[in-house]
């Protein structure tokens, strides 16, 4: 089966390694990234917001599921869980089984549901859908991104502000004069202490001995070194220069949750980065990460349970390391699915879905209208919340935005912090 991931969304896109870079975005290593704590540290209070884009639209009534509804079982006869089945949180609603670290957040009181997401006239199209949400322009096309039109409004144009984890950078990080940088996994690395090492030698000092000049200078080169070395490794294993544009063996099933970078999967490797540079004090502000293989035409249960699991986990480990450090997680996809079930035990594209927010600082519960069952047009769920919402929400709240300016005058928020 044809699975939509991140790779196919961004390769449509024309948006790749090579023509990101070209268009003014940045690459990094993960050490060159954590460097930038010492050179330009975040402020303490500064509030850091994490986006996760589950690309091929995740089926949201299997997320947060309206077990107790009579239709939601008479549309979906073998797709549907039983109350018994699922994590209670009120309203008659429940989450997925595989999604008991979301239901210990939200008995902290630190995951938001944000109820019927989508925008105005929905499309089933992967790619004309995921281009609205990433670019926040339900209206027309738009060569920016929402978040790189807030970059666009920082005076020093900074790429650091905005981090996309992974080998290429997504719509939603481009700017028309700023782009987001992008941090690719793998590669050879300092370890750990001679990073702090390097980082103290590499620090500007006034009136400092002659040697550590020579130090600072040196690191320079070491890093050189490392990155010329990750490269030349990747180059001797498969014979030839990797080429940024093209995946790497298994990267589609690792996009999909098939495969994995270490023994927890990509997402968890991605969030890993992110913890690290955190703690690290970067100047980062916003991250993207992502998790694909949700567009489940056919077995879904099966599918979806071990994807949300993954996403449970990587989300809830990532949470405990960041404690204390004002982050924000918001999870979303391009569409959710129809109301009734497929003939091949899965689920076709459809509208809403719900946007999970969680963290310290969110203020946890329903938000937004649950879509009901009983007013589907062509089987597809109403919208009760629009998505630009959300975003004006994370806009003034986490990153310190005129929402307004950014989403062409939409600056309506919610309560969800």
């Amino acid at each position: 089966m044809d699975t939509w991931t991140r790779r196919k969304f961004l390769t449509t896109s024309g948006v790749t390694a090579g023509a990101a870079l070209a268009a003014g975005a940045t690459a990094y290593t993960v050490d060159r990234l954590l460097a930038s704590g010492t050179d330009g540290p975040r402020a303490q209070d500064a509030r850091i917001l994490v986006l996760v884009t589950l690309y091929g639209g995740n089926d949201g009534l299997n997320t947060v599921v309206p077990a107790s509804d009579p239709a939601y079982h008479d549309l979906r006869p073998d797709l549907a869980y039983g109350e018994d089945e699922v994590l209670p949180l009120g309203e008659g609603l429940g989450l997925n089984p595989g999604m008991k670290g979301f239901k210990g957040l939200w008995d902290d009181g630190q995951l938001a549901v944000v109820r019927g997401v989508s925008y105005p006239r929905p499309d089933h199209s992967h790619f004309r859908s995921m281009s609205i949400w990433q670019t926040a322009s339900p209206s027309g096309p738009v060569p920016t991104g929402w978040l790189g039109r807030w970059l666009d409004t920082a005076e020093d144009h900074d790429p650091l502000r905005a981090v996309s984890v992974g080998a290429t950078l997504p719509p939603l990080l481009a700017g028309e004069r700023t782009a987001g940088a992008a941090v690719q996994l793998g590669g050879a690395r300092l370890a750990a202490p001679w990073q702090r090492v390097c980082g103290e030698l590499a620090r500007a000092q006034d009136g400092v001995h002659p040697l550590q000049a020579r130090a600072a200078a040196s690191l320079g080169d070491l890093r050189t070194v490392v990155d010329r070395f990750g490269n030349e490794g990747r180059e001797e294993a498969t014979g030839a220069p990797q080429d940024p544009d093209e995946p790497r063996d298994g990267a589609d099933d690792e996009e999909d949750g098939g495969g994995s970078a270490g023994s927890q999967g990509l997402l968890a490797a991605q969030l890993a980065v992110v913890s690290e540079a955190i703690r690290a004090g970067v100047p980062t502000r916003a991250y993207s990460v992502s998790l694909g293989g949700f567009d489940t035409h056919a077995a879904e249960k099966t599918t979806q349970t071990r994807l949300l699991g993954q996403l449970d986990e990587a989300v809830t480990g990532f949470l405990r390391q960041v404690r204390g450090e004002n982050v924000v997680v918001a999870v979303y996809s391009e569409f959710g699915r129809r109301a009734r079930a497929n003939a091949n035990q899965g689920t076709d594209h459809g509208t809403s879905g719900p946007v999970l927010i969680l963290g310290e600082p969110v203020n946890g519960g329903f938000h937004g209208d649950q879509p009901g069952l009983d007013n589907l047009r062509d089987d597809d769920l109403a919208t009760t919340t629009d998505f630009r919402d959300v975003y004006a929400t994370l806009l003034e709240r986490v990153l310190d935005a005129d929402p307004g300016r950014i989403l062409d005058g939409h600056d309506r928020t919610l309560a969800f912090l």
